[in-house]
């Protein structure tokens, strides 16, 4: 069953065409993976898929809850990982102490230090995103996107990410991973490769 489908999505910057074109189908139970050159647009798309951000033209329809870690960790320098949590669990509909029970499971499977007080100025890069990674599972994602979400782990954690994505493929979710370790393409189920000169997004591998 698909749950994501992005259908001739087209994206520019003043006279810089960034995306033309681009159709993505994502099927539950899938881990696809998007690569591409530096400036290919896998940032933009997946902003687009998110809804963060407008296409010029085009359509993104997902029959799901969507869970988003974006490249750079959208979290706040003088907040800890609990009112990240419940701040963003009552945007998903949770409350308080729902938002932290499941938040805390999250982290707990990432190795996350629960220290309470901590804001998140004080934390390590990899950490930063150990919460962002929490924030985006939170409201139990049907179709999730990922954009580089392993980006300061350690060796373990970066492992134990991979694990999870296999996890959430047998659990029927949709996701899609920004990635340049070519090494692991071997862990999805399929690879779509953004040209540099934009154009139609092809399929370079499957599995």
């Amino acid at each position: 069953m698909a749950r994501l489908m992005v259908t001739g999505v087209n994206k520019r910057y003043g006279s810089t065409t960034i995306l033309s074109d681009i159709d993505l189908t994502v099927s539950s139970g899938e881990v696809v993976a998007l690569t591409g050159e530096n400036g290919a647009g896998k940032s933009t798309l997946m902003r687009i898929c998110a809804g963060v951000l407008a296409a010029d033209s085009g359509r993104v329809r997902a029959d799901a809850p969507i869970g988003y870690c974006p490249q750079e960790a959208g979290l706040f320098e003088l907040l800890t990982a609990d009112e990240h949590l419940v701040m963003f669990g009552r945007g998903a509909g949770l409350g308080r102490e729902d938002a932290l029970g499941r938040g805390h499971r999250i982290l707990a499977e990432f190795g996350y230090p629960m220290h309470e007080r901590v804001v998140v100025r004080d934390l390590s890069g990899g950490t930063r995103q150990k919460l962002n990674l929490a924030i985006a599972l939170l409201p139990d994602p049907a179709v999730l996107l990922l954009d580089e979400p392993y980006q300061g782990f350690d060796r373990g954690t970066y492992v134990n990410f991979w694990d999870h994505c296999r996890v959430w493929r047998e659990q029927g979710m949709a996701v899609v991973i920004v990635t340049h370790m070519l090494a692991e393409l071997d862990r999805v189920d399929r690879v779509i490769e953004l040209p540099a000169h934009p154009s139609r997004a092809h399929v370079r591998r499957s599995a």
